[in-house]
C-alpha cells in the first residue's frame, strides 16, 4: 500500500532535518538506509534553513506552537526539507501522520486515509495530518476528492510540490490552503548540515574516521546547488571512495569531484524552471545584456532543453524587440534556427550563441509589434466593415458594373510612386498605428507615414 503512517512524537522543538515520529525515525536509523534519510532532522532545532517560513516569530511557527496548524502547500525545489517539515509539524502538534505519494496513490488510498482519520477523531479525538508528496501529480478529479474532507477538517492537508501550485493545484483546494515557499539552501546552511553529519556518531559519520576540511565542505555545498539531500549524498559517496589511512579517511577535492560527476541541473521542461529560465533569457537579450543572455542560454542547453525551442524564442525576439532598428536581426535569427535544426546538439550551441550576442547588442525597437497590436484592436472593432469599393478586385464584368475597383489610383503612375487615397474602412481611416522608432536604422528607413492626420493608435 503506497501509504505511510506514524504516531506523532510529543513536544515542540525547533529547523532542516526533525522528529518525524517513531516509525519514520526507526526507518531513518536502520542500518543501510541512505545517509540523507538517517540524518533527517527530528525537530525544529535541527531544521536548517527556511527561517523566513519556520523561524522564530513567523506565522507558521506560531501556529505550530499553538497547535493550530491549517492545511497548507509546501512549495519548493527538491532537497529543501518539505517532507521533513511536514513530519516535524505532525510530531510537534501530536497529530497522527499519514503519508501518500501522488505518484502511486489514487482516490481509493485517499478515501481509506480519510475514513481512518474520521474514526480516529471520533474515537480518540486525535487529529490527522495527511501528507501528500508531489501533490501536483494528482489530476483535477483526485484533488476534488480531497476538497470536502479538507473543508470539514477531517484531515489537515499538507501537500508538497516542486511546481507552482497556482498552475497545478485546483483553485477550490488552493483557496483552502496556506502556501509556504521553501527556497534552496544557502551554501553556509548546507555546510552546517555537513558538519553536523560528520559529528553525529548515532546517525551520521561521527566515529567512523571520516574527516573533511572547510575547503572540502565548501566544495560539496557549492556542488549541491542548494539541495541538502544532494549534499549528503555527495558526502556519503566521497567517504566511501576515499581509502582509509591509519583508520582515518580524509576527504579531498578530487574525491568530491568524483562523487559529484556531472551535477544534475534543476530543470523540468514542463515545469516552472522551463518558463522562468526562458523568461530570464528573453529579458536579458531585451535589456541588451549579452552575458546574462549567454548564461541563461547555457543553463537551458546544459540542462537538456530542446535547442529548437530556444531558437524559436530567438526568432520571436528578433522580430518583436529588435525589429526595424536592425533589419538584419531577423534573417540572422532565422539562419541560427536553420543551423540549429541542421546541426543538432552539441554544435547547435554555437549559432545560437552567435545570434544571442548579436541580438543583445543590437539596437531595439518594438514599433512593428506595437503597430500590429493597435491595428488588431481596430480590426476586432471593425471586423464586419466592408472593403472600400476602389480597393476591391474587379475580376468579372458584373463586379465592374457594381463599381468594384472604380477610382483606384495605381501607385506607379503617381509622382514618387506614393498615392494619397484611403486604404481602410471609414471607421478605421485616419488611425495611426506605426510610428518609427528612434534607434538604429529605423529613423532612416521609416518610409512614408500614413494616417498622420488622425489619432495615434500605436507607439514605438
Amino acid at each position: 500500500m503506497p501509504r505511510r503512517g506514524n504516531d506523532a512524537v510529543p513536544g515542540l522543538q525547533g529547523g532542516f532535518f526533525g522528529e518525524p515520529g517513531r516509525a519514520a525515525a526507526r526507518a531513518g536509523s536502520e542500518a543501510g538506509a541512505p545517509l540523507a534519510s538517517r540524518m533527517r532532522p527530528r525537530n525544529l532545532d535541527e531544521y536548517v534553513g527556511q527561517q523566513g517560513v519556520i523561524g522564530p516569530g513567523t506565522a507558521l511557527r506560531r501556529m505550530i506552537e499553538a497547535d493550530d496548524v491549517p492545511s497548507m502547500i509546501l512549495w519548493g525545489p527538491p532537497g529543501t526539507g518539505k517532507t521533513t517539515l511536514a513530519t516535524i509539524i505532525a510530531g510537534a502538534t501530536q497529530r497522527h501522520f499519514d503519508e501518500l505519494s501522488a505518484v502511486n496513490s489514487g482516490v481509493a488510498d485517499m478515501r481509506k486515509s480519510v475514513a481512518e482519520a474520521r474514526d480516529r477523531l471520533r474515537i480518540s479525538g486525535r487529529r490527522t495530518i495527511l501528507f501528500i508528496d508531489e501533490i501536483h501529480r494528482f489530476n483535477r478529479a483526485q484533488q476534488d476528492a480531497l476538497l470536502p474532507h479538507v473543508e470539514a477538517g477531517t484531515v489537515t492537508l499538507i501537500g508538497a510540490t516542486t511546481e507552482n501550485p497556482s498552475f497545478y493545484v485546483v483553485a477550490p483546494l488552493l483557496s483552502r490552503c496556506r502556501v509556504f515557499v521553501l527556497k534552496l539552501l544557502e551554501p553556509a546552511e548546507i555546510e552546517v548540515i555537513l558538519r553536523r553529519t560528520l559529528e553525529d556518531a548515532e546517525r551520521g559519520l561521527g566515529g567512523s574516521g571520516v574527516e573533511a576540511s572547510d575547503e572540502v565542505l565548501a566544495a560539496i555545498a557549492r556542488a549541491a546547488g542548494g539541495d541538502g539531500r544532494a549534499a549528503l549524498t555527495i558526502l556519503d559517496l566521497a567517504a566511501r571512495i576515499t581509502p582509509a589511512e591509519g583508520g582515518v579517511r580524509t576527504l579531498d577535492l578530487e574525491a568530491v569531484e568524483q562523487a559529484t560527476q556531472h551535477p544534475t541541473l534543476l530543470y523540468d521542461k514542463e515545469g516552472d524552471a522551463h518558463y522562468d529560465q526562458i523568461s530570464a533569457f528573453i529579458k536579458s537579450m531585451r535589456d541588451s545584456d549579452p552575458d546574462g543572455a549567454l548564461y541563461w542560454l547555457a543553463r537551458m542547453l546544459e540542462a537538456g532543453e530542446d535547442p529548437l525551442f530556444v531558437a524559436r524564442r530567438i526568432v520571436i525576439l528578433a522580430a518583436e524587440d529588435v525589429g526595424l532598428a536592425d533589419p538584419r536581426a531577423l534573417p540572422l535569427a532565422v539562419a541560427a534556427q536553420q543551423a540549429c535544426h541542421f546541426l543538432g546538439m552539441p554544435e547547435a550551441r554555437l549559432p545560437l550563441a552567435e545570434a544571442v550576442v548579436y541580438l543583445a547588442r543590437a539596437p531595439k525597437s518594438n514599433s512593428a509589434y506595437k503597430a500590429y497590436e493597435a491595428a488588431a484592436e481596430d480590426a476586432r472593432n471593425t471586423r464586419n466593415d466592408p472593403v472600400p469599393m476602389h480597393l476591391r478586385n474587379a475580376a468579372t464584368g458584373l463586379m465592374r458594373g457594381l463599381g468594384y475597383g472604380q477610382g483606384y489610383r495605381y501607385a506607379h503612375d503617381e509622382p514618387g510612386h506614393v498615392v494619397d487615397q484611403t486604404h481602410r474602412p471609414p471607421s478605421a481611416e485616419g488611425h495611426r498605428y506605426y510610428r518609427a522608432g528612434t534607434l538604429g536604422s529605423e529613423p532612416l528607413d521609416g518610409g512614408p507615414q500614413r494616417g498622420s492626420k488622425g489619432d495615434d493608435r500605436g507607439t514605438a
